[in-house]
C-alpha cells in the first residue's frame, strides 16, 4: 500500500480544478465505491472473446471488499465534465491466453500484487438528450498511469457508465473503463485490462443566497427570497405579478394595470386617478364628465349642460335668437344673418348702388390703372362698405372680347385686384374682400358693337354669403 499516497494526490488535484457547473444546479461531483479489475479483455484475440466469461466474477475479476476508488469532477460545459480518479486494488487473478490457441485461457495467481490507478477522465452525459431527470448514461475517454506493484505504464482509457439519480444530489453509479497500453501485452508492466466501478455519486456546491430553494444561477433575484414561477423574484402583494414588473408592489392589483388597484373600476389605476372613488374617464385622469363636453365636472360651471372650456363649460348664449352666438354676433341684440355675422343683411338696394358705382369705374385702355375721375367713384364705394363692417364682398372683373383670351383673363383679374387694393388702402379690412377675374367669359351685351363692348368692360360687386 506504499503507493496509496498517489490516490490522495490525484484527489487533491481534482479538488483544485476550476471549470463550469457539474450540472445546472451544482458545480461539483464526488464519486466513491468499489472497483474491479479484469485482464481477460486484454488477453482475448478477438472482440467476442474479450467479453467471454465477462460475468464470472470469481474467476476473472479482482476485487477488494472496501471503498477502493475516488473520483472528483467538475463540468466544462455542454454536458461535458472533467475529473480525476484514483483507485486501488489487489491483483490475485491474471487471465492469459494459452500459447498456440485462439480461444483457450488460463487464470493464474501472481501473488496478491498491489494495483494503483491515477486517471484523468472527460465524460459526456446523454441525460439532457434523452430528456430524463434520473437516468444519466455517459461515455468517457481519458488517460492516466497504472502501477502493479513497482511497475507501471501509461494508458489511454475509454468506456461508458450510468448514473441513476436517487435524489437531486445523490446517484448510484456504475462504470466500465478499458485501459489500453501500447506496449506488447506479454512485455508490458501493466497488461491491457478493463476496470469496473460501482458506488455513489454526490453533487454539491450549488448556491442559494436567499434560501428560497432556487439556485443563484437560475435566480433573477438571488438576494431576495422569491417564487419559482418568477425565477426567484418576489411578489410582495401576492397579486400574481412579480415586484419588478408591479407598479404597485405593496398593493394587490390587476394585471392589466401593471399590478395596481382600481377602486372605482374605471380602468384607471388609483395612483393615476384624480378621482379614485368615482368612475371617470382616462382623458379626465379618472374624473367624471357628466355632460360630455370635455371638461371634468369639478371644473365645469354647468356640469349637466355641455359647453366650451372658454365659457367654463357652459353653453354660449344667443340673446337675439338669430342662430349666431353672442360671442360671434356683431349685433347680439338684433336679429341678423350668419352670412352677415349676426347683423342685418345688406339689402338689394345697397348692392344695386354699389354696382351702379362699380360700372362707372374707368380704366386706361388695356391696363389696370384708373382713369382720371374714377377715384371719387371708388371712395363712394368705400363709404358704403364702411357702413356694413360685418359684410364680405367679392369684386369681379370682366372684359370685352378684343384681344386673346389669356390677355383678357389676366386683365380682368388685375383690374379686380386694383379695385380691392384701393379699398384696402383706404380703410376696408382685407379679410372682408376677395377679387377674381372672368375675362370675356361672362358678357352682358354683344361684343360686335362698341356700345356692347363698353358694357362688357365692367367691375361687379357680389355679397359673399356664408
Amino acid at each position: 500500500m506504499k503507493h496509496l499516497n498517489k490516490l490522495f494526490v490525484a484527489a487533491l488535484m481534482a479538488l483544485g480544478l476550476n471549470a463550469h457547473a457539474q450540472d445546472e444546479n451544482n458545480p461539483w461531483a464526488v464519486s466513491f465505491g468499489a472497483n474491479a479489475v479484469s485482464t481477460r479483455f486484454g488477453a482475448a484475440s478477438d472482440f467476442g472473446g474479450q467479453f467471454g466469461d465477462f460475468f464470472k466474477m470469481d474467476e476473472q475479476w479482482n476485487i477488494i471488499p472496501s471503498v477502493s476508488y475516488l473520483n472528483v469532477s467538475r463540468n466544462i460545459g455542454d454536458n461535458f465534465s472533467f475529473g480525476l480518479t484514483g483507485s486501488v486494488n489487489k491483483i490475485d487473478k491474471v487471465t492469459t491466453r494459452v500459447m498456440g490457441t485462439d480461444d483457450e485461457y488460463m487464470v493464474t495467481d501472481p501473488g496478491d500484487l498491489t494495483y494503483y490507478g491515477a486517471d484523468a477522465i472527460i465524460k459526456y452525459s446523454f441525460m439532457n438528450a434523452i430528456g430524463t431527470s434520473w437516468f444519466d448514461p455517459y461515455l468517457h475517454i481519458g488517460g492516466g498511469y497504472t502501477w502493479i506493484d513497482e511497475k507501471g505504464n501509461g494508458t489511454v482509457n475509454g468506456g461508458l457508465g450510468f448514473n441513476f439519480w436517487l435524489t437531486e444530489q445523490m446517484a448510484l453509479s456504475v462504470q466500465s473503463t478499458y485501459k489500453h497500453t501500447f506496449e506488447d501485452q506479454a512485455e508490458a508492466n501493466v497488461p491491457r485490462h478493463i476496470q469496473h466501478f460501482a458506488g455513489l455519486t454526490f453533487k454539491f456546491g450549488g448556491k442559494d443566497t436567499d434560501g428560497d430553494g432556487i439556485y443563484d444561477k437560475d435566480d433573477l433575484c438571488p438576494e431576495t427570497p422569491g417564487l419559482e414561477k418568477f425565477q426567484g423574484c418576489p411578489d410582495s402583494d401576492s397579486d400574481g405579478i412579480q415586484d419588478s414588473e408591479d407598479d404597485c408592489p405593496n398593493e394587490a392589483g390587476l394585471a392589466e394595470l401593471n399590478g395596481c388597484p382600481d377602486r372605482d373600476g374605471d380602468g384607471i389605476a388609483d395612483k393615476d386617478d384624480m378621482c379614485p372613488d368615482v368612475a371617470g374617464l382616462a382623458n379626465m385622469m379618472g374624473c367624471p364628465d357628466s355632460d360630455g363636453d370635455g371638461i371634468k365636472d369639478s371644473e365645469d360651471e354647468c356640469p349637466n349642460q355641455a359647453g366650451p372650456k372658454a365659457n367654463n363649460g357652459c353653453p354660449w348664449p344667443d340673446t337675439d335668437g338669430d342662430g349666431v352666438l353672442d360671442k360671434d354676433d356683431l349685433c347680439p341684440e338684433v336679429k341678423g344673418t350668419k352670412s352677415n355675422r349676426g347683423c342685418p343683411e345688406v339689402t338689394e338696394e345697397v348692392m344695386k348702388q354699389l354696382n351702379d358705382y362699380a360700372r362707372t369705374i374707368l380704366f386706361n385702355s388695356g391696363k389696370s390703372s384708373f382713369k382720371d375721375g374714377t377715384v371719387p367713384v371708388l371712395e363712394n364705394m368705400r363709404d358704403i362698405l364702411k357702413e356694413y363692417p360685418q359684410a364680405r364682398f367679392s369684386i369681379e372683373g370682366h372684359t370685352d372680347s378684343d384681344g386673346s383670351n389669356q390677355l383678357n383673363q389676366e386683365l380682368s383679374e388685375n383690374r379686380a385686384a386694383a379695385v380691392l387694393n384701393f379699398l384696402v388702402e383706404n380703410g376696408i379690412s382685407k379679410d372682408r374682400l376677395m377679387s377674381t377675374g372672368f375675362g370675356e367669359t361672362k358678357p352682358i351685351a354683344s361684343n360686335k358693337t362698341a356700345a356692347g363692348k363698353a358694357q362688357n368692360r365692367r367691375v361687379e360687386v357680389k355679397l359673399i354669403k356664408e
